[in-house]
């Protein structure tokens, strides 16, 4: 009976280390060089829409992250009163210097993802593989891999990558699953390039 118990404790150890203690060893909080609220620009004030600035070009390839141009469009001076408006103004609008974000979804090298199929041809809307950004006030610490380098995001917050949600996390088995869910039987060509 006692070594029964001391397994199951052992067990239950082992889970709450892998589950719960693991991923703070695993993952690095890095913080991005600005403060960045989606809601300031698509909520009532803004009223601006993903596309407006995360947009593909004219051969339908995404354009990810604008150029600082496209900020400069509307913030050539401090709007507001802000640090984080002073220090984008300062620091990368007059100097015409892009803004070192750390990216979330950037994928293994080994796989290759295009938005234009996905947006022009299947029609997803942004929020389906993104989740509610445009409605965040603030965006959130990006947590890096200590061993890949990659984003948490790649897996999602959850280390078994179970998630209730669709736009949480990017595994293949995600994109395999929405793949058969549509119809789509693409070969392995297709994303790894």
């Amino acid at each position: 009976m006692r070594s029964k118990i001391v397994s199951i404790a052992g067990i239950l150890f082992g889970l709450i280390i892998g589950w719960y203690v693991f991923p703070y060893a695993l993952y690095r909080d890095n913080t991005q060089p600005l403060q960045f609220s989606h809601m300031a620009h698509t909520g009532e004030k803004g009223g601006m829409a993903c596309e407006d600035c995360h947009s593909t070009n004219d051969n339908g390839r995404f354009q990810g992250i604008p150029a600082i141009a496209k900020c400069a469009e509307c913030h050539s001076s401090p709007i507001g009163e802000t640090e984080n408006e002073k220090r984008l103004v300062e620091n990368y609008i007059t100097p015409n210097k892009e803004i070192p974000w750390l990216v979330y979804s950037r994928q293994p090298d080994n796989a290759y993802f295009s938005h234009a199929p996905h947006v022009k041809l299947g029609e997803l809307k942004c929020e389906e593989c993104h989740g509610p950004q445009g409605s965040s006030e603030f965006i959130k610490t990006h947590q890096t891999n200590r061993i890949s380098g990659y984003s948490r995001d790649i897996w999602g917050a959850n280390i078994s990558g179970i998630s209730s949600n669709s736009w949480v996390g990017m595994k293949m088995s995600k994109c395999v699953r929405c793949h058969g869910d549509n119809g789509r039987r693409d070969g392995c060509i297709e994303c790894h390039k």
